[in-house]
């Protein structure tokens, strides 16, 4: 028997079965690739959850000889009342930044203690200007008259008044008649206290201060007729009068 038939030969059809076999038993055993693929996806979790829970802050402290600053560097040797206090952040006092301060805190804070208790003087109040001794212009406006008088009355009335023994002729109502009011006049010497003096052309009359409201705005006339003469009045405050015209009443 020669050496060829010890030495077996290896073929195609042998290499194909020995990939065959490979396969079956990788197929027959699919746990063992299951848990290896697990196994990765809980090493990433893990990687993942110490990423989330690590905190952002990291506390630290101040070391033991980092100098302070004193608690009355901006207060200045005066009693006024300064700027308020402003808060400090850590992060200035780590980089040792200078503080700047506006140049009205300055000046506010600038006046020394002895200076600002110091009496000032007071200034005297100036008297006010002279007002003007000029008098004023009166703005009174001229009063219209309690009653006017017709020329025709004005006749007659310094018929009367002409006599030897000087009077005044006073107007005035009294209680009379069937509506309540009626004029009346009279002599007198002299006015009364609150009697209204009418003058007109010449000619004065009085008027008495209790018929003041019944009479004003009237006019005085004088008429005549076969049966009487007489004065007459025409007033607008009448709301009632009698058939013969002697009485009447105003509101």
């Amino acid at each position: 028997m020669s050496a060829t038939h010890l030495i077996p030969s290896t073929t195609s059809s042998a290499t194909f079965f020995r990939a065959l076999a490979i396969a079956s038993t990788a197929r027959s055993c699919p746990h063992h690739a299951l848990r290896t693929f697990s196994s990765s996806i809980r090493a990433r979790q893990s990687t993942k959850r110490d990423l989330y829970t690590t905190p952002s802050y990291q506390p630290h402290s101040l070391p033991a000889d980092f100098p302070l600053p004193p608690r009355n560097a901006d207060v200045p040797d005066t009693s006024i009342a300064g700027p308020q206090p402003q808060l400090h952040d850590t992060t200035k006092h780590q980089q040792n930044a200078p503080q700047k301060t506006t140049s009205g805190e300055t000046a506010a804070i600038s006046v020394p203690e002895q200076e600002a208790q110091k009496p000032k003087p007071v200034q005297p109040p100036q008297p006010a200007e002279a007002k003007s001794t000029k008098p004023r212009r009166s703005k009174l406006r001229p009063r219209k008259a309690a009653m006017t008088i017709t020329p025709t009355a004005l006749i007659h009335l310094r018929e009367l008044l002409d006599q030897p023994n000087p009077k005044m002729i006073r107007v005035g109502v009294k209680n009379r008649g069937c509506s309540g009011l009626a004029y009346h006049l009279e002599y007198v010497d002299k006015p009364a206290a609150f009697d209204e003096v009418l003058e007109q052309d010449g000619v004065k009359v009085l008027i008495d201060s209790k018929a003041l409201f019944s009479i004003i705005g009237s006019e005085m006339d004088w008429q005549e007729d076969k049966l009487s003469a007489r004065f007459i009045f025409k007033n607008p405050n009448i709301t009632e009068q009698c058939g013969c015209g002697e009485s009447f009443s105003v509101s």
